[in-house]
């Protein structure tokens, strides 16, 4: 899963919050120089990817973008997921997506001093151009791939992973629909972590 995803499963925890967040970014054993609750929320982290990876929704939306991204096929999906998150967010939350940004941008900057290094050089920027909130829109979502494209090991072909994703949409949606309910239901049963669900039964609308 990719950062909006990340956050928003880390539940009403702040310190949980900025473990998963830069989960990503603290390697091995790394995490026990963190205090505890954040430790914990790297701990998550590293959870949450492992269900992803071997989830077979992921693998079978991975297969559609293969082809031309190879072994990073999942880092598309897992974009993507956020897109689909973002754009279908009153059906997981029930505040509205930019309040649940400036909370999570406020909650990170108060921890600034917790951030690795290479964390604290580009949050700015993605609380500059409101990144999160931009993943509600296809533009949005791939403008962040081919940023990451230009910065990182994945292949830059963002007009691709568009293209596929436009001619794949209400597959690709419903597809993440089923995979995020069943995500929920393991971090929520699993590690005890509680979210701001818009329904009492918890469960997200169809």
């Amino acid at each position: 899963m990719n950062y909006l995803a990340h956050l928003y499963l880390s539940g009403e925890s702040e310190k949980m919050l900025v473990g998963n967040f830069i989960g990503d970014y603290v390697k091995g054993r790394q995490y026990k120089s963190y205090p505890d609750e954040i430790a914990a929320g790297i701990l998550l982290h590293r959870h949450i990817d492992h269900f992803t990876d071997i989830h077979p929704l992921h693998k079978e939306a991975k297969v559609l973008f293969r082809e031309d991204f190879g072994h990073y096929a999942g880092i598309v999906v897992d974009f993507i997921y956020d897109h689909f998150l973002a754009v279908n967010w009153n059906n997981y939350s029930d505040t509205s997506l930019r309040w649940f940004a400036k909370r999570s941008h406020s909650v990170l900057l108060s921890n600034f001093k917790h951030l690795p290094l290479r964390v604290q050089g580009f949050l700015p920027f993605l609380i500059q151009n409101r990144r999160l909130e931009s993943y509600a829109t296809i533009e949005g979502i791939i403008q962040s791939m081919h940023i990451m494209g230009k910065y990182s090991s994945l292949p830059s072909k963002a007009p691709v992973a568009e293209s596929i994703l436009r001619a794949n949409y209400e597959t690709l949606g419903l597809n993440f629909k089923t995979f995020m309910q069943e995500l929920m239901h393991y971090v929520t049963t699993e590690f005890d972590v509680t979210l701001e669900l818009p329904l009492a039964s918890g469960q997200p609308t169809p």
